[in-house]
């Protein structure tokens, strides 16, 4: 695979009701720090850090964007947020994207009540992030930062350029019929034991099952944290492609 032209940021969003940044730090778990600029992991790690007082949308945004119901006491935190943690960090690899867990979490436990994702427009509860983030394995990656979207045609992943991957786009009427679907696509991928690029064929136990076929990335996303340099991998299925030959 082609390194991208650009390094890949991830850009997360944690809100919480924090009364002053010293309430953060005095929160914050023995071996983090945090300065005006950085946040500081107990292994060195720095991960760019920001805050912003709350606005009228984010809450609603966070609530419709969660991949499993927060607690109670979660959204109502989130409802009542007063400021918005920013962290931002280099991607591109599933120990960028585990570093970048690792520091969310620290500030979920120093009292934020959940965290979104701008890569993909995912958003977790805090205790589901933590569980993630204690996992650490590539399912939980993977759960974590990319999303999949459900068209009227395809169904396409969103935010695998987080972890270094290509992202997945498939008819939808593959992925409704066939018990190989995109979640199976996504595990294999992460799993990174056989990496899939154009024209190589993914195969079961049952046989030769789709045909990858490489894609630049929507125009309309260049530029938005969405967007993944490495581009796309259509995957065609070997039935379609025997019928049209």
């Amino acid at each position: 695979m082609n390194e991208p032209a650009a390094p890949i940021t991830i850009a997360l969003r944690i809100p919480g009701q924090w009364s002053h940044p010293r309430e953060l730090i005095q929160r914050l778990a023995a071996g983090c720090r945090l300065t005006p600029e950085a946040l500081i992991l107990p292994d060195g790690a720095q991960v760019e850090f920001g805050a912003v007082a709350a606005d009228d949308r984010f809450a609603q945004i966070f609530r419709s964007s969660c991949r499993q119901p927060p607690t109670e006491d979660e959204l109502a935190t989130v409802d009542g947020y007063t400021v918005n943690i920013f962290l931002s960090g280099l991607g591109g690899s599933m120990q960028a994207a585990r570093t970048m867990m690792q520091a969310a979490a620290a500030v979920v436990r120093a009292g934020g009540a959940g965290v979104f994702i701008d890569n993909s427009a995912l958003a977790h509860g805090g205790r589901h992030w933590l569980e993630m983030t204690e996992d650490g394995g590539p399912d939980a990656l993977s759960f974590a930062f990319v999303a999949i979207v459900n068209g009227q045609a395809d169904v396409w992943t969103m935010g695998m350029h987080v972890l270094g991957l290509r992202d997945v786009v498939m008819k939808r009427a593959d992925v409704d019929a066939d018990d190989f679907g995109i979640i199976e696509v996504i595990r294999y991928l992460c799993l990174g034991e056989k990496p899939i690029d154009d024209g190589h064929v993914l195969a079961d136990l049952n046989g030769p099952r789709f045909q990858a076929f490489a894609q630049h990335s929507p125009e309309g996303l260049v530029g938005s944290p969405m967007h993944n340099p490495f581009g796309r991998l259509k995957l065609i299925s070997m039935r379609d492609i025997a019928e049209t030959n």
